[in-house]
């Protein structure tokens, strides 16, 4: 599968620390992230993890295209929603792109736990079978 990573800045660590303890099940998928959430993921990890630009200067829209494009098949986005974030428009746009797309998308670490489990388990493969040939 294909999963994108993102996260606030104020839950980067919290996001480092998911990868840290999932690295066993990310390590057996394609990762893409944000450059400093990718930067910041990679180096205290060693994931493979193929870097877009910064949040703000364009990652997420980076992101979003390839959510459009169904390359993309999960999405973690760990929000922060206790502060003003100038990204908040392109998170929303994210959001209604994986409603469209049918893509499973946490913006916490609860969710992103319930996926990852779900994940390991197999339970997330349902989109090969609804995918366009």
């Amino acid at each position: 599968m294909n999963i994108a990573i993102i996260a606030d800045d104020a839950k980067k660590e919290l996001m480092v620390q998911f990868c840290i303890a999932y690295c066993g099940v990310l390590s057996r998928h394609n990762l893409f992230a944000t450059g400093t959430t990718g930067k910041l993921v990679a180096e205290a990890t060693g994931l493979d993890i193929v870097k877009f630009l910064s949040g703000n200067q364009g990652g997420s829209q980076q992101i979003a295209s390839r959510i459009s494009c169904d390359e993309i098949d999960l999405l973690l986005l760990f929000r922060d929603p206790m502060n003003p974030n100038p990204l908040e428009p392109d998170e929303k746009v994210l959001l209604n792109l994986c409603d469209v797309h049918n893509i499973p998308v946490a913006t916490n670490i609860a969710t992103a736990e319930v996926l990852i489990h779900g994940l390991e388990r197999g339970d997330l493969d349902w989109r090969e079978l609804v995918r366009p040939n």
